[in-house]
């Protein structure tokens, strides 16, 4: 196969684990710079001034690409509707994808993704949302009341979310957050969860491996980009099953999938349409990177075969 893999940074862990699973198990591999794609749409090809049209989009610099027959995109919250738009186009040249368009747009959004679960009526924290500080004090009553935690609907990372102890604290994050343009989740705090979460990656409808992290002392956190700790775990079926259904109905073919444990069983917190490989294959010794290639070679052949049969 011939496999492009959508990073700004071919020097990323994930992306350097994604590129040599798929070269060890046989396949050319390109890793593109998703911000020097440019989507062409009806026009006619540039002259010659160091732009070359490909297959329906063009590439700065000359760089020649082949018709992929997969790609995986690693799209930066920071340029997620330019990465949109040039998962778009692969496909609509019919490339197999492990996040299509759509489904990144709706784990990215954090709002919407919790929209998505609780109408499958699968567990989340209880969540209420504001567009203007005047909602703050309803909607922790909503949730039920101090501490709360509070996240922009788009980040990553453990990113703008905080825990708010008291009413002025609230406030003004509240405030910080809607002058940067963001609307507020407003979650209930699960004190017995006590710092830890677990992270299940799910690839092609499988939970391949999971995770145990912790946070650093005085953090409620676990990221392991905030400095938490991981050990390995084997899920419980819940688990299992839920991380799996939450994938799905997103339309995730990978997916980093966090939740936690509560006194009314796990929760799901979000979603991850690309998932860091360094933390999971580090503390669980699982080569998720071939995973992923594994399932990619068995949707293309389905395809081939569909193809070779309607013919």
């Amino acid at each position: 196969m011939k496999i492009g893999i959508l990073s700004r940074n071919p020097k990323l862990y994930s992306t350097r684990r994604l590129a040599q699973a798929a070269r060890a198990r046989g396949h050319q591999t390109w890793v593109v710079d998703t911000l020097r794609v440019v989507v062409e749409i009806g026009t006619p090809p540039l002259p010659d001034v160091g732009v070359k049209v490909l297959t329906g989009m063009i590439l700065q610099r000359a760089q020649h690409l082949p018709p992929f027959d997969a790609v995986i995109p690693r799209i930066g919250m920071s340029i997620t509707q330019q990465g949109l738009a040039v998962v778009r186009q692969f496909e609509v040249h019919g490339v197999q994808t492990t996040a299509t368009s759509e489904a990144i747009a709706c784990s990215r959004d954090k709002l919407h993704s919790l929209q998505l679960m609780v109408d499958a009526e699968l567990p989340v924290p209880k969540t209420a949302v504001i567009s203007q500080p005047e909602g703050l004090f309803t909607a922790i009553q909503a949730v039920g009341g101090l501490p709360v935690v509070l996240k922009a609907t788009r980040g990553t990372q453990g990113q703008e979310v905080l825990l708010a102890h008291n009413l002025t604290t609230a406030d003004q994050v509240v405030t910080r957050l809607r002058r940067l343009g963001r609307q507020v989740l407003v979650q209930e705090f699960i004190a017995e969860a006590a710092g830890k979460d677990v992270r299940v990656i799910v690839v092609g409808g499988r939970c391949v491996a999971a995770m145990e992290r912790t946070a650093t002392a005085g953090d409620f956190r676990a990221n392991l980009h905030r400095g938490g700790t991981a050990v390995s775990i084997e899920p419980t079926p819940d688990m299992r099953a839920l991380a799996v259904r939450a994938a799905q109905i997103h339309g995730l073919h990978v997916a980093g999938v966090d939740m936690l444990q509560s006194e009314r069983g796990p929760l799901l917190l979000e979603i991850n349409s690309s998932p860091g490989l360094e933390g999971i294959e580090q503390a669980t010794g699982v080569d998720v990177a071939g995973e992923i290639v594994q399932f990619l070679e068995e949707k293309v052949w389905e395809r081939m075969k569909r193809h070779t049969h309607n013919r």
